[in-house]
Order: C-alpha cells, then structure tokens, then sequence
C-alpha cells in the first residue's frame, strides 16, 4: 500500500535513515567521550534538516529529550557529554547520547529507534483516517525487517553517509510549514 511504500522510502533514503545513521554516530563518539565529533555530528545534522519547520521540531525534541534524560535519567557520563550538544541538539543527537550514556546496545538501541520512528508516522495516519487501527498494525509489522536493516546499516555509517534523497518529503515538509491551518508541527 502507498502508507508502507512511503515509510519504507523513508527508511532507505529519507529521515528515518538520516535519524538511524546519526543516532549510531553520535552513540560511538559518546562511547569514545570524543567531544569534538559529537559537536561536529550535532552541528552537521542541524543544518541539514530540509526545512526551518523540521529544523524547529528536531531541536525541541532534542532538547526536550535531553531536559527528561538530565532531570530523571542524568549520569556523569550525559554530564559532561551535554554541552557539546547545547547549541544544536536534535532527537537522534540526544537520544545517542543517552543511550551511550547509559550504555545500552547500539543495535538494540537503533531497533527500538525505527520502530518508534515508523509507529509514529502509523499513529497519525491512523489519526488522520486514511489507515485504520488494523492496517496501521499491519504496516509496522511489514516493515519490520526494514527496520532491522538500517539498523544494521547504521552500525556500520560513518559521517560521510549522512543525508538522504526523499525529496517528496522534503517538499512536503517546506509545504506544510506554510499551510494557514495544521493539525501538525511538521
């Protein structure tokens, strides 16, 4: 169906990619407590979100995330990871950094983190009528093992196979950041 054609393509050449490959990045320099490339993979992913609306939300996920993680979660190790983050976090950044911190596997790590990418978009189709609960779960059951594919993908990226080609998206993306009425940040 279109819904899981969509997401699939997401997950090999748009932002379920992009999260996934900077996400395992961002868990190896932590785990290396190497500062200098967690403030280059954090700068590099902010400025290349396609979109000022993708851009806003990502860094307010970010530093959502890292605000939970410091209040609840907070080791010594996410302290002195933190502020090489500060001025550009965004969701995958954090959640690397986090997961690092607390030294829960890579891999395990990147599953949880696609399937959760893919469960959200399912939820708001679901919300928006075109799928229904059932469907929704049949979509992220199918893209399962695309899942586990990236995230085997992603164990393996260095920097320079960050960005993605899902240009569909990206356009739609700058195209609702200019709609008069949304029921979405992005």
């Amino acid at each position: 169906n279109t819904a899981t054609h969509w997401l699939e393509d997401l997950l090999c050449y748009g932002s379920g990619r992009t999260d996934c490959v900077t996400l395992a990045l961002t868990w190896k320099a932590a785990m290396e407590q190497n500062h200098n490339n967690l403030t280059v993979i954090s700068e590099l992913v902010h400025a290349m979100q396609p979109s000022a609306e993708r851009r806003l939300e990502a860094g307010m996920q970010g530093q959502a995330f890292m605000l939970a993680i410091a209040s609840a979660w907070s080791t010594p190790s996410f302290q002195a990871l933190k502020p090489c983050v500060e001025n550009h976090v965004t969701y995958p950044v954090a959640v690397g950094i986090a997961a690092a911190s607390h030294k829960i596997p890579l891999y395990q790590t990147l599953n949880a983190f696609g399937l959760a990418f893919v469960s959200n978009l399912v939820s708001a189709l679901v919300r928006l009528g075109p799928l229904g609960q059932t469907d929704g779960q049949r979509v992220i059951a199918g893209l399962l093992p695309q899942i586990e594919n990236l995230s085997k993908e992603a164990l393996e990226a260095e920097i320079h196979d960050l960005g993605g080609s899902a240009f569909r998206s990206d356009i739609a993306s700058m195209r609702h950041e200019t709609q008069y009425t949304r029921l979405f940040r992005s």
